[in-house]
């Protein structure tokens, strides 16, 4: 499991990285000289490189094995994360953030295949909670923790912190990653071929819908926040960082006792609509506890749905897992372009939790017609007993002894 726990550090690095710099923008335009308008970009590369570039590179890189992978793309978001700490302009920064990007884009995929292959299919859910459980932890931990290192330290501080991480986990996989047998990263016709399964398609769908919804709302939540007279700003990003870090590892444990992926992913999508539809009708401290129900619902999501995306293609669970991290940073981007129209359009920001759970909405009647029109096989109960040639059977990879 230590080996597990080292790519779940990785996971943690990527999660921090991905929207600390959300949290340090306008220590960056003091620094740098340059608006909010422009700064804001920064967190656009990072997720624009991650969903659209890290496939190219990993299409490059279909015939290198999962350990190589790993240990090249841990190296690249360290260096990486170092030039951004060390950026002199805007210019260098934007480069240095799209890198660390297609960095954290190879990685992620990967490290959930790697993962899952080194655990045994019965224990496969814990192994996805702890890396799926670092990058929830370090997304919704980013912001806070970047704003107020920011503040004590500076902003480039915040960065050498993520490096740091990146390093540690780096040095763990070197020294004690084992060799795991198959391809890490699959070409782009073996992506493009695993869509021709409708079900994946459906499922892939599902999460761009699930992370506009409750990732693309998140990066207006200040806004929310002061239109429901919210002003502890800091208290509420802890609030919802904390439910979900608490949803992302609870998540593995009651999927490894039902083993019903797809019946997790609808309650959990219809919970987190329920969440966000009153959130803008809402004023004051009552606000604050829907917060804490919308992060375990909206991270807890991402654990069934990669189980559920392994157990429709275990023949192709690197191209799935590469298609679905893909959908969620895209919706990410989309969910943040398609809020920042509608408050240009002079729409109250208050209004942005019903749309958000509009779209929440549909993403999960769209999962449950994926599954009346196109079911899967059905999911028995997990088997504790050993079972000989289990790798067969449930993973094509398997740890080489």
């Amino acid at each position: 499991m230590l080996r597990v726990l080292l790519l779940g550090f990785g996971a943690l690095a990527v999660g921090t990285d991905a929207y600390v710099t959300a949290g340090l923008l306008p220590a960056v335009g003091r620094d740098l000289h340059e608006p909010a308008s422009v700064t804001g970009q920064l967190v656009t590369v990072f997720m624009l490189c991650y969903a659209l570039l890290a496939p190219l590179v990993g299409a490059a890189l279909a015939r290198w094995g999962i350990r190589q992978v790993l240990v090249a793309a841990l190296s690249l978001f360290c260096l990486a994360n170092a030039a951004s700490a060390l950026a002199p302009s805007l210019a260098a920064l934007v480069a240095a953030r799209g890198t660390a990007g297609v960095a954290a884009g190879v990685f992620m995929p990967v490290a959930a295949t790697a993962a899952a292959a080194l655990t045994g299919p019965e224990r496969r859910g814990r192994a996805l909670t702890v890396v799926l459980g670092g990058l929830s932890s370090g997304t919704v931990l980013g912001v806070p923790g970047g704003l107020l290192l920011a503040q004590h330290a500076g902003w480039r501080a915040a960065l050498w912190l993520v490096t740091a991480i990146g390093v540690v986990s780096l040095a763990g996989s070197v020294l004690l990653l084992p060799a795991v047998s198959g391809a890490a990263m699959p070409g782009l016709r073996e992506r493009g071929a695993q869509l021709t399964d409708r079900r994946v398609g459906i499922a892939v769908l599902t999460t761009f819908l699930q992370t506009v919804a409750s990732l693309g709302l998140y990066t207006y939540l200040v806004p929310v926040l002061d239109a429901s007279g919210v002003a502890a700003h800091r208290t509420a990003l802890w609030l919802w960082g904390a439910g979900g870090v608490a949803g992302s590892f609870l998540a593995g444990p009651l999927l490894d006792r039902t083993g019903r992926s797809g019946a997790q992913v609808a309650v959990l999508l219809a919970a987190l609509a329920l969440c966000l539809a009153p959130l803008g009708l809402l004023s004051g401290t009552a606000v604050l506890p829907l917060l804490v129900l919308w992060g375990a619902a909206g991270w807890a999501f991402v654990v069934p749905q990669q189980h559920r995306l392994l157990g429709l293609r275990p023949s192709g669970g690197a191209a799935v897992l590469a298609l679905n991290s893909s959908a969620t940073y895209l919706g990410g981007s989309a969910g943040a372009a398609l809020g920042g129209a509608v408050l240009s359009a002079g729409i109250a920001p208050g209004r942005l939790p019903p749309l958000a759970a509009a779209v929440a909405a549909a993403a999960c009647g769209l999962h449950l017609l994926g599954r009346r029109l196109l079911p899967s096989a059905p999911h028995p109960a997990p088997d504790r007993r050993p079972r000989p040639g289990s790798e067969r059977n449930g993973d094509s990879h398997e740890v080489r002894r």
